[in-house]
């Protein structure tokens, strides 16, 4: 007999962006949907006081759950999350759960968490059923992105802060299945329209909608049976030009991202670079009009190992990939390759699979310029 599912929501978008308020719609909805939504702050939602059950704060004390009376419920997220998901299935009492991700959170590890735990814990504890989730639901502030990442320009501008907002920003939209444009109304037009062309030049895969205020239809948000978390995982433009070719890459542009200069570019050579020459790059000629850069790359004092390269706002992070391909033994490496032609098909004779093979997604990039100041870097 298969086990009943109850879908989750998980809600992501950085500090302000309009969670709060779009989870106080939910917590009000009319449509006789019992929600049991998981918060971070428990007083940050600000429950409209009319709407709490006689005995206001209920648990025996616990002032981290709010019932309301509309059978919803408002709980404050709990260390064990899979222990929290099943007592709330175990109440019986809710055909929904929402979860609110911290505004400085990745939503990826509470993804893979909901996605894995029905395959590792026994059956009997899910007696009653098992949470599925649906959606990942970003929010991104319409009039913020205009006023503080001037719609992608300035997603690299140098006074972001410690938290880089551009950077949490951009890997929220990443990771989702859905980005709701919140106080759409309050940009222009054109305005809007560029934003969506930034958003899609990251994400191509997500479904994009506007709202105001979190007036979203909740039809487009519930019930989708969108999450798939290795489509997921694999659906931001990066990894998406990390497997096509140049031609592909060009075609791929949407009308709206060539309409701002919004471009996708691979620098894609086989010789190692100098670790030196890279590193000043980044740090003092890092090009302005790039939004997003990641890929990987190795290095001529250390061959044998590859590194994945990422770039988001402000933030730079190079680490450990792992050791690559051609320094297996001569033995493995043969039956490696006859098992796996998509590695062979880009096999070098003299290098094997080391490469830098870096994604650049930007506006008005200079490309040659980039390219030039990326090949200095190689070892001679």
């Amino acid at each position: 007999m298969e086990n009943k599912e109850t879908p989750v929501l998980l809600l992501t978008g950085y500090l302000g962006s309009g969670k709060t308020t779009l989870l106080n719609r939910i917590l009000k909805n009319e449509k006789g949907i019992r929600f049991a939504v998981i918060v971070n702050d428990i007083g940050e939602v600000n429950i409209d006081a009319s709407l709490i059950q006689g005995g206001g704060v209920v648990g025996q004390g616990d002032d981290s759950l709010v019932a309301l009376q509309n059978g919803c419920i408002c709980c404050t997220l709990k260390m064990d999350l899979v222990q929290q998901l099943n007592d709330i299935i175990n109440q019986k009492k809710f055909d929904y759960i929402v979860i609110e991700a911290s505004g400085i959170c990745e939503p990826a590890p509470i993804a893979q968490t909901i996605s894995t735990y029905p395959q590792m814990i026994p059956g009997e504890i899910m007696k009653n059923g098992v949470a599925r989730l649906d959606a990942i639901v970003t929010v991104v502030d319409a009039l913020r992105m205009r006023d503080e990442f001037g719609l992608g320009d300035a997603l690299k501008k140098p006074d972001m802060g410690e938290d880089d907002l551009a950077s949490l920003v951009i890997q929220q939209i990443e990771f989702c299945n859905i980005i709701l444009i919140n106080k759409a109304a309050e940009i222009s037009p054109d305005e809007l329209k560029h934003l969506r062309a930034v958003i899609k030049a990251i994400q191509p895969k997500a479904e994009i909608y506007e709202c105001n205020y979190g007036d979203v239809d909740f039809d487009k948000i519930l019930n989708t049976h969108l999450f798939n978390f290795d489509k997921v995982a694999t659906s931001a433009r990066w990894i998406e030009a990390m497997e096509d070719d140049d031609d592909e890459l060009e075609n791929a542009e949407s009308g709206e991202a060539l309409e701002y200069g919004i471009e996708t570019f691979v620098w894609k050579r086989r010789q190692p670079m100098n670790l030196g020459d890279f590193d000043e790059f980044v740090s003092t000629k890092w090009p302005k009009g790039v939004i997003r850069a990641k890929g990987m790359c190795y290095f001529a004092d250390e061959k044998e190992t590859c590194y994945l390269f990422e770039q988001s706002g402000k933030q730079f992070n190079i680490t450990n990939a792992g050791q690559w391909y051609a320094t297996m033994p001569a033995g493995e490496l043969q039956d490696f390759l006859e098992k796996n032609p998509d590695v062979k098909k880009d096999w070098d004779p003299v290098v094997g699979d080391r490469m830098q093979k870096i994604v650049f997604i930007g506006q008005r990039l200079d490309r040659k310029a980039i390219e030039a100041e990326l090949d200095g870097c190689l070892a001679e």
